[in-house]
């Protein structure tokens, strides 16, 4: 029983944090691709808007991927380009 709330205290946690990051992106017009609740395959999965939020089956973490975080992109919402120098 204790296992099991300490999931549940954790997941509400993760998903106030991983909140934090969604809404400082939305306010500051970064598009937002995934929202996402623990890690691994997906349990359920809802697109709405330019936004993907999925829910998935191992309680270990979350994600907010927003869009040129990882990769260039032409978008002009996304995250400023990083910058090739030393300042």
């Amino acid at each position: 029983m204790y296992i099991l709330f300490a999931i549940l205290i954790f997941g509400f946690l993760i998903f106030i944090h991983e909140l934090g990051h969604f809404l400082t992106a939305k306010a500051l017009d970064v598009q937002v691709n995934e929202f996402s609740i623990c890690m691994g395959p997906a349990i359920v999965k809802k697109q709405r808007g330019e936004t993907l939020y999925a829910l998935r089956c191992i309680p270990v973490g979350g994600y907010c991927a927003m869009e040129g975080e990882d990769e260039e992109s032409d978008n002009p919402g996304p995250l400023p380009p990083k910058s090739g120098g030393n300042g």
